[in-house]
């Protein structure tokens, strides 16, 4: 999901995106400590779309505020 798609959802929707991709940052990470990941690209994929929400519930928030 793009940046764009990201902010036109909702706060809400992107607290839930956001744990969305913390669980699957942490299935990743469990995956690569077993041995079972085979696309190890895929975790910084997660840990960078989660700083994307992060950033995005930001802007949010200091719009708001004004």
């Amino acid at each position: 999901m793009n940046a764009q798609e990201m902010r036109a959802k909702t706060p809400d929707q992107l607290r839930e995106e956001l744990a969305n991709l913390k669980k699957e940052s942490f299935n990743l990470r469990f995956q690569q400590a077993t041995g079972q990941l085979e696309n190890t690209a895929q975790i910084r994929k997660a840990r960078r779309s989660a700083a994307l929400v992060k950033t995005i519930l930001t802007e949010k928030a200091a719009a708001a505020a004004e």
